[in-house]
């Protein structure tokens, strides 16, 4: 395996964004760096594609064709083009706080992964912060799909950590219809978090659990708004 090369490096409101390149065996790898920390990369989405798919199956069955889903975290595009791949879900809105982050899905190196999902008429992009988007849209939702830092217990920006407390976990049922679904993608499970769930109202809290080659799962938790 090569050491990995830089493609792009640039400093944002957040910190610093780094898209490397690396050659594992008989594929090229993708990964994104933020602020020194490895964020997430193209050598699997097995959990990220998870995330899509057991916020559907927690929906009732009458409410899954047409369904909405707001994606927190474009990343490397792995839920959104997953989203975009079943004709069940109606609108599909991204959320991506990182400028550099889009441009990479719409004309740099990832475009190759995502391009299809970006041009289908479902699918919304919006450049802005998740917790501000949250707090101050109108816009509801079937479910929330949040792929943020590495989840609820190792956040690399401290903005993020808002966003898996009280008042973060209050605006996303906010935006939830009743009955919606919250999912959160989480580098580990998260008991902690499955009680903030709890605390925060929602029912049918549970996490699923998907293992790595090294250390402890991905997980996606569950939580359901009530009717």
């Amino acid at each position: 395996m090569n050491s990995p090369v830089t493609l792009d490096r640039r400093e944002g409101p957040y910190g610093e964004v780094v898209l490397r390149r690396r050659d594992a065996g008989d594929r090229t790898v993708f990964e994104i760096i933020a602020n020194g920390t490895f964020l997430m990369d193209t050598s699997d989405g097995r959990s990220e594609r998870m995330l899509v798919d057991a916020a559907m199956e927690a929906l009732p069955e009458h409410a899954r064709v047409g369904a909405s889903v707001l994606i927190g975290g474009l990343g490397v595009g792995f839920s959104l083009a997953h989203a975009v791949a079943d004709p069940r879900w109606g609108r599909i809105t991204v959320v991506e706080r990182e400028e550099a982050i889009i441009d990479w899905h719409r004309s740099g190196p990832l475009a190759s992964l995502s391009g299809r999902a970006l041009a289908d008429a479902r699918t919304v992009i919006l450049h802005t912060d998740l917790v501000a988007y949250l707090e101050t849209t109108s816009d509801t939702y079937d479910v929330l799909c949040l792929d943020i830092d590495n989840g609820p217990d190792w956040t690399v920006t401290e903005d993020n950590e808002s966003l898996y407390g009280t008042r973060g976990l209050a605006s996303c049922a906010a935006r939830l219809k009743p009955g919606g679904v919250l999912a959160v993608w989480s580098a580990r499970p998260s008991a902690d978090f499955e009680e903030s769930l709890r605390n925060a109202g929602f029912s049918g809290v549970r996490t699923e659990e998907v293992a790595v080659a090294r250390g402890v799962p991905d997980a996606v938790h569950l939580g359901i708004r009530p009717a």
